[in-house]
């Protein structure tokens, strides 16, 4: 029978229940590549879990506090249940603690079993339905390191999750990948278990139907692509904010694990976009400020800040500088362009620039038409649509999603608690597909 009772240092008692071994160095970075799934727009990590290590496809999620997987079907060896410890009193909504298991034992199911409610943030799921509480397990965790092998980690903590989790996400997904500021994210334990490392990942979105992106763990760089460019130096710096108010204004949650910037304006075309700037700030409920989203497709805007951009954007592109006439919109896009009238650069379509000022007026965000426009094709449709969408009036009042990220190297620095970001790296002549990932070894 279960019973919510979060005990805060259970991740420090689990691991004294391990036994412990001295961390090997680390080759790093350890890296995985990061595919697009073009009929759902989510990004897919690939990661080797359980004994015998098996190669594991799970969604990436910049938000999430921890990682779940597929638990129905769960073969592996070495898996192990994270035990309750109810005498520490402290607790937080979310978590709990299952004492007597009331099904066939697995890794679902165990006496004493310390328990998870993971989220799947693509489709909600029906709790009527499905089962929300689920148990946390460790096993084994690896990805490939800069020498060609795998490298891994024996103490990797997740949760569990039944089937009914995986609605809404990509063919073959069996779960969901935490690269969140949190403890129990996957960067962060890597960092715990190859200590010598930086706290510190980095990831490259690829929009390519056949050609991966890569995520980078444990490393400030170099970070090298075709024609030996090193893309660590064409970084440039902002601090991440954390929202104080928790994940999406959880009274329970102490911290974060979104990553938010601290935007100030927004300029198109070189000219300053007129919007409430008080928006930018969370407000008393915790909504507002600037994050950043790997399971949003498209960057969400604040209804009142998405009316102004738009206008702004329309009224640019009908300049002379570029003569552009909309056409009829394609849902869910409200600002639509006939592609013929589109011309075509090494920066992706020719629109004005959009440039995002964030906590100087040096330190800018710029995205060309590679990252502002979506080509739209279907029967005799052909058009270019502006990828901002209406993101209504509560939560973030910016997300920056996927579409803006892509060829964009993004460095997130959980030490320091800063963002590097280079812009496209189109202009170097490169794109997040051309990561030189090392040979593998068998």
């Amino acid at each position: 029978m279960a019973k919510l009772a979060v005990p805060l240092l259970i991740f420090f008692f689990l691991l004294s229940c391990i036994p412990s071994q001295a961390a090997p160095p680390l080759q790093t970075p350890l890296q995985t590549p990061i595919q697009k799934d073009h009929s759902t727009s989510q990004y897919i990590i690939t990661a080797y879990l359980k004994t015998p290590l098996m190669p594991t496809k799970l969604v990436l999620d910049l938000g999430a506090t921890y990682s779940w997987v597929n638990c129905d079907d769960y073969i592996s060896s070495t898996y192990q249940h994270v035990p309750c410890n109810s005498s520490i009193s402290n607790s937080l909504s979310g978590y709990g603690c299952e004492d007597i298991c009331d099904g066939p034992p697995g890794p679902n199911c165990a006496n004493n079993s310390f328990l998870f409610i993971p989220n799947n943030p693509i489709k909600p799921v029906d709790y009527k339905k499905v089962n929300g509480l689920n148990d946390a397990l460790v096993d084994y965790l690896a990805l490939l390191n800069n020498l060609g092998s795998l490298s891994s980690i024996d103490n990797f903590i997740f949760s569990c999750a039944r089937t009914g989790f995986l609605k809404g996400l990509a063919k073959g997904v069996t779960g969901l990948a935490s690269l969140g500021n949190s403890n129990l994210s996957i960067p962060v334990q890597i960092n715990k278990a190859f200590s010598s490392s930086p706290n510190c990942f980095a990831m490259c979105l690829s929009g390519s139907i056949s050609q991966p992106g890569v995520a980078l763990f444990g490393s400030k760089g170099p970070y090298n692509f075709l024609h030996g460019i090193d893309l660590s130096k064409s970084l440039l710096y902002t601090p991440l904010i954390f929202n104080p108010f928790g994940k999406d204004f959880d009274p329970y949650s102490h911290r974060s694990p979104e990553y938010y910037v601290g935007l100030t304006s927004i300029k198109v075309n070189g000219k300053m976009v007129a919007f409430n700037k008080a928006l930018l700030a969370f407000n008393d409920r915790g909504y507002g400020g600037t994050r950043i989203s790997t399971v949003v497709p498209y960057t969400k805007l604040q209804s009142s800040i998405y009316k102004a951009f738009t206008l702004a954007f329309l009224k640019e592109a009908a300049s002379s500088a570029f003569n552009l006439t909309t056409t009829k919109p394609v849902k869910p896009f409200r600002v639509c362009y006939p592609a013929g009238a589109v011309k075509t650069t090494q920066m992706g379509p020719a629109v004005p620039i959009i440039e995002l000022v964030l906590d100087r007026q040096d330190v800018v965000w710029k995205m060309f038409g590679s990252n502002s426009m979506v080509r739209v094709t279907k029967k005799s449709v052909d058009v270019w649509c502006l990828g901002f969408v209406d993101g209504g009036i509560d939560g973030p009042s910016i997300m920056i999603g996927g579409l803006q990220l892509e060829d964009n190297l993004l460095q997130f620095d959980l030490q320091s608690q800063k963002l590097g970001f280079s812009s496209s790296i189109l202009s170097k002549g490169t794109n997040c597909a051309d990561y030189e990932f090392p040979t593998r070894k068998v």
